[in-house]
């Protein structure tokens, strides 16, 4: 990715799909799904119905049932035969796994990657990181910190490592958002400081300081989600037919999140 406006990345491989006149129909709305959920649109738990997605994006039923398969093999959506498809959402358990996964596998990812990154994409990072600070919109951040990050992995060739790093990072994303809003100003400069302190990392080929400091960073993010179970799963519950409500988006403060 070397754009930093550059939405969520597509996978490279997906189920073939009718081609209509609008091109490949089910790419299309899996695309605009995405980028829907990874924006908060539709919280986690939320139900998807097929009609109003097919309303929202101009299409048949049959290309809506393709993009849902999709986006579950992103791990952005649970579908349940017979009944439907809702909004991936974690436990708090699930969401530990997965961010304790992320800790050993990204700086992994970056040290595979380091070899590719070029001046011009430290420019790009360094870009990144100063509309971070510059910014108090949770939105705007969010989406430029996945943007920083996988910027930071592009260059890596790998057989599953990278589709895994996405997958985790789609999971998480609305745990991210709720991150940001908790964050407090302390905090806040520790993150901007580390993500500046990446780059500086990567510029020194300091791999190895690279690799701890992003390892710190997502910790950071899953030790203080772990404080507040209120925002996951009941595991009482039947998750896929008792959504959770959750706050509709927000601006705030300058907060960073991971």
């Amino acid at each position: 990715m070397s754009e930093s406006t550059a939405a969520p990345l597509v996978p490279t491989t997906s189920i073939p799909t009718p081609q209509t006149r609008d091109g490949n129909a089910s790419l299309r709305v899996a695309r605009g799904l995405r980028e829907a959920i990874v924006a908060g649109e539709y919280p986690p738990g939320s139900r998807l119905r097929q009609e109003e997605i097919a309303e929202r994006f101009g299409a048949s039923r049959v290309p809506v049932r393709e993009a849902l398969k999709v986006l579950e093999a992103d791990g952005l959506i649970t579908l349940v035969a017979n009944a439907g498809a809702w909004v991936s959402q974690l436990t708090l358990a699930e969401c530990e796994e997965v961010y304790q996964t992320r800790e050993r596998v990204e700086p992994l990812l970056l040290r595979l990657a380091a070899g590719s990154i070029t001046d011009e994409t430290l420019d790009e990072l360094d870009s990144l990181a100063e509309a971070m600070v510059a910014t108090d919109d949770v939105e705007e951040f969010l989406r430029l910190d996945r943007a920083f990050h996988l910027a930071m992995y592009a260059g890596a060739r790998t057989l599953v490592l990278s589709d895994l790093v996405e997958r985790l990072w789609n999971s998480t994303q609305p745990y991210r958002r709720a991150y940001t809003l908790m964050i407090d100003a302390h905090s806040q400069r520790i993150v901007h400081d580390e993500h500046h302190m990446l780059v500086t990392a990567l510029r020194e080929a300091d791999i190895d300081s690279a690799e701890r400091i992003l390892e710190g960073h997502i910790r950071r993010t899953r030790r203080r989600l772990a404080a507040h179970p209120q925002l996951f799963a009941d595991t009482t519950t039947d998750r896929p037919t008792t959504p959770r409500q959750t706050t509709p988006r927000q601006k705030g403060p300058s907060w960073p999140s991971q």
